[in-house]
């Protein structure tokens, strides 16, 4: 399958609202380029291996890359991509956003990602390591979890995602029920399943995400506890979940506070991450106002994650 890989040169202030834009022109996630991570001292808490070029950065502001598939929808999508980013002026951005599009094979893709991606400790007992590497445990009670991202931008080693995970494994119980909203690559509902929830519900609007999460499930023997389901959000569903679980932009989680309070058992959490600092305030406010109490807030870099209680 071909893909246009759409890169937006853009400034560091204004990636979260470029990253939007993709999104809602389809994008399953998006790649960022910033060469300030060059320079970032990395912790190496659990054992997290980084290999950085910096052949791969750019020399003068961030580029936001996505991928979206060559097809009839590709015109009007780069239209639209393009006329949103005209319209971040009204919004005090006032740089100009270079985009450039670049066609590629889905395994040359792929295979660019196995250059960087090795085994990392997240939490006390997750490890991810991708499909292709060798991994042996060093502990007793770690779980491992194998994963191949391919065209679904999830390694699982994101402050976003490692975040939400140390979340899991702190406030899931054994036999939850879990709903992963968003669930990219599947991380969250394998890693919920190996943790002992009894069932997880995982839906992303991008069927290549649910794809890609569907073979990464019954890679780590969990499909008789993980249902994949393309579905916008938590439109239609129904049910009464333990926890409720999204790794996506803040933007996108106001938009199901109250579907997520109301899918939630008395005493249910909700656990939300993708947060970026300055907007946390506003998804506060739309966690309290559907009826939550604010559990916890977690943060790594410029990033929040925030635990919220139906009561």
């Amino acid at each position: 399958m071909k893909w246009s890989e759409v890169s937006i040169q853009t400034t560091r202030d204004a990636v979260e609202a470029v990253s939007n834009i993709l999104h809602e022109a389809g994008a399953g996630g998006v790649v960022i380029e910033d060469p300030e991570d060059l320079n970032k001292n990395w912790e190496e808490q659990y054992g997290e291996i980084y290999e950085l070029d910096p052949e791969d950065y750019p020399t003068d502001g961030v580029i936001v890359k996505a991928y979206l598939p060559v097809n009839d929808d590709l015109v009007p999508k780069i239209d639209q991509i393009r006329g949103a980013l005209n319209q971040l002026k009204l919004h005090g951005f006032d740089e100009a956003h270079k985009v450039t599009l670049n066609e590629v094979n889905e395994d040359d893709w792929a295979d660019e990602w196995k250059k960087y991606y090795k085994p990392t400790r997240i939490t006390e007992r997750l490890t991810i390591t991708p499909t292709w590497e060798t991994y042996e445990p060093i502990k007793e009670n770690e779980c491992i979890i194998e994963l191949d991202p391919g065209m679904a931008f999830g390694t699982g080693t994101h402050p976003t995602t490692v975040l939400c995970l140390q979340m899991i494994e702190k406030y899931l119980t054994q036999g939850n029920h879990v709903l992963d909203v968003g669930t990219g690559s599947g991380v969250l509902s394998i890693a919920a399943a190996k943790l002992g929830a009894e069932s997880v519900l995982a839906v992303d609007l991008d069927d290549v995400a649910v794809r890609v999460a569907r073979e990464n499930v019954k890679q780590n023997h969990v499909a008789d506890k993980v249902t994949l389901q393309q579905n916008d959000l938590v439109k239609g569903l129904s049910g009464d979940y333990d926890l409720i679980v999204a790794n996506i932009l803040a933007e996108i989680i106001l938009l199901f506070t109250d579907g997520a309070y109301s899918l939630l058992k008395s005493g249910g959490k909700f656990i939300a991450s993708g947060i970026i600092k300055r907007k946390y305030p506003e998804v506060e406010q739309a966690l309290l106002s559907s009826g939550f109490t604010i559990q916890e807030t977690v943060e790594e870099e410029e990033w929040i994650a925030v635990v919220a209680q139906k009561l």
